[in-house]
């Protein structure tokens, strides 16, 4: 009985470190690339397939399928400190597309490469940007 007990547990750990260490999509303390207009516009591209149906395509969180979610998908022409998961940190916004929100209708989106998160990331910090620069004027 004692061997099967070992047993069980050297397997029990060597499948939770396989799992833990191929975790899809999700790199540990990833850096993000430099901002280029070829990324900010492959995240629109991504934004507008994915994204908008629920921020909507000004990123104002009135998309179509937004308005029955609770809670609501977040404005991000507000201004970024004021977003509610992330306060317009863009770690913490790709990890909010690579991983989700629990208890909420934002999924994790590691079908895109970590590439194309970042790209997200950028995009989504342009609503508030451009936000900002119009309530200046």
């Amino acid at each position: 009985m004692e061997k099967i007990k070992r047993l069980f547990l050297v397997f029990a750990a060597g499948s939770f470190f396989t799992v833990s260490s191929f975790s899809p999509g999700i790199a540990k303390d990833p850096a993000p690339p430099k901002k280029t207009p070829e990324l900010l516009n492959r995240g629109k591209k991504i934004f507008e397939q994915i994204c908008a149906p629920c921020h909507g395509s000004k990123g104002d969180g009135k998309g179509p399928a937004g308005a029955v979610l609770n809670p609501p998908p977040t404005d991000f022409q507000k201004p970024l400190k004021e977003w509610p998961n992330t306060k317009g940190n863009l770690e913490k916004i790709f990890e909010v597309i690579s991983r989700g929100i629990p208890n909420s209708s934002m999924v994790a989106w590691t079908q895109y490469s970590e590439q194309e998160r970042w790209a997200l990331a950028y995009t989504v910090m342009e609503f508030a940007a451009r936000s900002a620069g119009k309530a200046k004027k």
